[in-house]
């Protein structure tokens, strides 16, 4: 694949008490993360990443678990290419069964969304990726995106679930515009929930999907 663009970032990605300049995201996707004993060191070790990288805007991605791919490296997978196994990804007979369930809940919220008169129904039926991107906040089914927030507290609760570390991963993406960014050098997409998203939907509103 061939590399449109190329930035330089710094990042927490060892045991080293601060951070480091990198060439690549494959660096950081290798190293063993960066441990810290409190919210406030989290805080403080973000608030420093973003003023070393100020071309980008950070989001954040909160779980239980570091999943790995074959090679070691750090994965973070859409719900709909995930397996039982964090390194491997589902077969075409299942890959085919999620598409056509995400294509019937996409026409099944057009749907309801027109029968609860809800504020600008036409966006939602014209745009595919706010379709997907209200499926996956409300979990209805597995969809080809991914779950960030702007905020860190709420990424460190979601990480925290559980007994044991809680991981969050800090993204760095292109400076976002409007409901929708679309980037073509970084190869994303961002949808911004609360600008898509109706007011009676209190949820992405407080979460700052």
């Amino acid at each position: 694949m061939e590399t449109i663009g190329h930035q330089e970032i710094w990042s927490y990605y060892a045991a080293t008490g601060e951070a480091k300049r990198v060439k690549d995201v494959t660096t950081v996707r290798a190293g063993a993360g960066h441990r810290v004993a409190s919210f406030l060191e989290l805080a403080k070790k973000v608030a420093d990443l973003q003023f070393r990288n100020r071309e980008h805007v950070l989001l954040f991605r909160g779980q239980p678990a570091d999943y790995l791919s074959g090679k070691n490296l750090t994965v973070l997978k859409p719900s709909i290419f995930r397996h039982a196994i964090p390194s491997k990804i589902p077969g075409e007979a299942e890959l085919t069964r999620r598409f056509d369930r995400l294509k019937r809940a996409e026409q099944e919220l057009v749907s309801r969304y027109e029968m609860a008169a809800l504020l600008k129904p036409e966006l939602v039926k014209r745009q595919r990726i706010l379709r997907w991107s209200i499926l996956q906040h409300y979990h209805v089914c597995p969809t080809p995106l991914l779950d960030v927030t702007h905020s860190l507290r709420i990424a460190a609760s979601f990480g925290s679930v559980g007994n044991g570390d809680a991981f969050v991963f800090v993204l760095g993406v292109p400076n976002l515009s409007g409901a929708i960014t679309a980037s073509a050098e970084a190869g994303l997409q961002i949808v911004r929930l609360s600008s898509v998203c109706p007011p009676a939907a209190v949820r992405p509103h407080i979460q700052e999907g």
